[in-house]
């Protein structure tokens, strides 16, 4: 009878399993957002002119080219939960280099734009809700990034997280 062997030791780049399990209950209400946003039904709370509608088609369409350049330029890198994985790589060019997180915003333009153009307060109430969830998903990935990357907080410093624009602070 062979000697009982011990379990393979972790890797250790490999998340703990709290890690696991919390990326992907982020990643599982951030879908039940989304999928709440597309079903809930168009109301009359706003005026949606034509005009509007076109603005956000187009607003619809280029949130997801962004969504699509994003997770193109992650690479093998690209994961359905905001945990690094073993190909990952602190990516700061493209469109990284404009947002930390441009996926998620050509996320938030997309539902949006849907948002507006549907004219339904419920949406809009669901819209902020997605938008907090995000940030707390990003803060939550950024610490595991910058645990991961040496130059991640040097990259945040200077990097808006979801919206390519810096507000300038008074003195």
């Amino acid at each position: 009878m062979s000697p009982p062997t011990e379990p393979a030791a972790a890797h250790e780049d490999s998340p703990a399993s709290g890690d696991v399990r919390t990326a992907r209950l982020l990643v599982a209400g951030q879908f039940a957002l989304i999928g709440v946003l597309v079903v809930l039904p168009s109301g009359d709370d706003w005026p949606v002119p034509t005009a509007l509608i076109v603005a956000c088609t187009a607003a619809t369409v280029l949130g997801l080219a962004v969504m699509v350049i994003g997770a193109t330029g992650l690479g093998r890198g690209l994961t359905a939960t905001p945990l690094p994985n073993a190909h990952a790589q602190l990516r700061t060019g493209g469109l990284y280099r404009h947002a930390r997180h441009p996926i998620y915003s050509g996320l938030l333009l997309v539902m949006a734009s849907i948002t507006v153009a549907a004219g339904n307060v419920l949406r809009l109430l669901t819209l902020a809700a997605l938008v907090l969830l995000l940030n707390v998903k990003a803060r939550w990935e950024e610490t595991r990034l910058a645990q991961r990357f040496e130059g991640y907080a040097d990259y945040a410093a200077r990097t808006p997280r979801f919206v390519p624009l810096r507000l300038r602070r008074s003195p």
